[in-house]
């Protein structure tokens, strides 16, 4: 499931467009994958999700969707969130499997199960700023935000989903 939900989100990617005159790098898509690890996930659970984007991220299907886009490059970030946000692994420049096996190596090793409420809406903000604040620009931005339950915490989530749909970015969920 979550291996097909990243080759979706990469191959859109891959969608020809014209490129944005920037001092950033400029690549295919700026990704950020917003992964709910709220205390209403066990730790197997997180486990399973860990192991899903590792598993994704190594396999031809997303490398070859990495490399068919008109730059051949994305930007990836993985982030775990609860009442608050965790960076597991920072935006990073995926262009090779080298890349993509580093990223996925990272996923693998750590790990640090929580026990917090459930804010949708700061996580999408959270991802919202990563996705502005770094050394990229996508031809392309999208937040993928997985969670088991609605949120409990923060400002609402349609006032957030709002401001971040006024940005150009697109969401997942």
């Amino acid at each position: 499931m979550l291996r097909n939900l990243l080759l979706t989100i990469v191959a859109i990617a891959s969608l020809s467009a014209t490129p944005v005159a920037s001092e950033k790098i400029e690549l295919n898509l700026e990704l950020a994958l917003l992964v709910d690890v709220s205390r209403s996930m066990t730790e197997l659970e997180l486990e399973i999700q860990r192991q899903g984007y590792a598993a994704a991220l190594m396999s031809d299907e997303v490398f070859a969707a990495v490399q068919s886009g008109p730059l051949q490059r994305v930007a990836l970030t993985y982030v775990e969130w609860a009442g608050t946000q965790d960076v597991i692994v920072d935006c990073m420049l995926l262009e090779t499997r080298a890349d993509l096996n580093e990223f996925a190596g990272v996923l693998t090793t750590h790990f640090d199960p929580a026990l917090r409420r459930t804010s949708i809406s700061e996580a999408l903000i959270f991802g919202a700023t990563m996705i502005e604040g770094n050394e990229f620009e996508g031809l392309r931005k999208v937040i993928d935000v997985s969670g088991d339950e609605p949120n409990n915490q923060g400002r609402p989530v349609l006032q957030a989903r709002e401001a971040l749909l006024s940005k150009s970015i697109t969401i997942n969920g």
